[in-house]
């Protein structure tokens, strides 16, 4: 458990320090691109827009049901675990969590899906 608490540490270091970098350096670019006189190439280095077919409506909803779904899953692979279904000797069982786990975050997407489409049939964008 301890290595685990020193990779995240040492990944969530390397992750801060390759976005300031890519802050900075994306700076000087677009400065750079500012100052040559491109101005219409200026915002090459913006973050790039969703398709127009994409909603971004619910984006809470959507993280908040897979988190639960994942959630769900992890419970169902804790059940099955404390009555025996899921017996963890010589590897037989070994990708049934992982399945359940899959099959509930889907679900969760799937909800996420079919709860946006019909939102956007009715014809309500929010």
């Amino acid at each position: 458990m301890e290595t685990l608490g020193t990779i995240i540490i040492v990944g969530t270091v390397f992750y801060g320090v390759y976005a300031l970098i890519k802050v900075y350096t994306d700076y000087l670019l677009k400065r750079k691109i500012v100052k040559s006189g491109h101005l219409e190439k200026a915002g090459i280095l913006d973050p790039p827009t969703l398709p127009s077919g994409e909603s971004t409506s619910y984006p809470n909803l959507k993280w908040g049901l897979i988190a639960l779904m994942a959630g769900l899953g992890l419970i169902l692979i804790e059940i099955f675990n404390r009555t025996g279904t899921i017996t963890w000797q010589d590897g037989r069982d070994g990708f049934l969590p992982i399945g359940i786990e899959l099959v509930a975050i889907a679900i969760g997407f799937l909800t996420y899906f079919f709860i946006v489409n019909g939102k956007s049939m009715k014809g309500g964008s929010k």
